[in-house]
Parts: C-alpha cells; sequence; structure tokens
C-alpha cells in the first residue's frame, strides 16, 4: 500500500524558519534508511503559507485567496510518499522520524485502483495507467 505521511506546519514552519544543518543531517539519515528499504516514493517540504494561494469554488465562480492562512494546525509543512505492506508499518518507520516535541505528523492511505471498484470502467483505467506512465517518464525541474 502506498501512503501520505504528513508533516504539519507549527509556527516556526510559518514564519520561515529553515532547519539547522543538525536537524537536516538526522533527516538525511532518517530518509537515506527509507530509501535503502525500498519505502520512500517522494518527499518534499513547502515554503510557508505566505507564498502560497487557495482556490475557492462556488458553482462557477473561482475566489483566489492570498497566503499567509491562519489555522497553522490544518496547514502541511511536508509530506513523504511511502510504499509500506501496512498502515502498522508505516507507524513503525515514523516512529523513527527524528522529530522532536510539539510536531504533528499524520498518516493517510493513498487510494489505488481497486479501490474504485466497478466505478473506474477499463477506459477509465487504462486512461490513469497511461497517465502514470507519462508522469512517470518526466524529468522533475
Amino acid at each position: 500500500m502506498r501512503c501520505m505521511v504528513i508533516v504539519k506546519a507549527n509556527k516556526d514552519s510559518e514564519a520561515g524558519v529553515l532547519p539547522s544543518k543538525e536537524i537536516l543531517t538526522e533527516m538525511g539519515k532518517f530518509n537515506e534508511e527509507l530509501v535503502k528499504a525500498g519505502v520512500m516514493l517522494a518527499a518534499e517540504g513547502l515554503h510557508a503559507s505566505s507564498k502560497g494561494v487557495r482556490v475557492k469554488f462556488s458553482g462557477a465562480t473561482r475566489t483566489v485567496i492570498d497566503g499567509p492562512f491562519t489555522e497553522t494546525k490544518e496547514l502541511i509543512a511536508g509530506f513523504w510518499l511511502w510504499q509500506v505492506r501496512s498502515m502498522a508499518e508505516a507507524v513503525e518507520w515514523l516512529k523513527r522520524a527524528p522529530f522532536g516535541g510539539g510536531v504533528e505528523v499524520e498518516i493517510r492511505q493513498v487510494f489505488e485502483a481497486e479501490d474504485f471498484g466497478a466505478e473506474l470502467t477499463p477506459e477509465l483505467k487504462a486512461q490513469e495507467e497511461r497517465l502514470r506512465t507519462e508522469v512517470g517518464k518526466r524529468k522533475v525541474l
């Protein structure tokens, strides 16, 4: 199963405070373990919400809202995408992450094609597979 591991924002991440060399070193070691174990598929940190926007949909109307956003507990500071055998395995990996006190991290299972049942027609499944193949060929800029 794939899961997204979501690192919640806090006042420091929202203030643009960058991690120290020590924290980056510890996280680098942990990420190295994840890669060697074949668990990590992707990992990224996100800029503060002051550099972001939200788009609110209401019927045909689209409203763009500039950051920053006030509810820090609902914001994401970064994420991993992991391939694991179970949620329990993801939890065990996460317990080893080098986070200090006050950090909140959420693990959410990613939908797979088979999760959609009969609603995902053979045509839609073929389209999804084609798009995944196309995206997989791209190089990150």
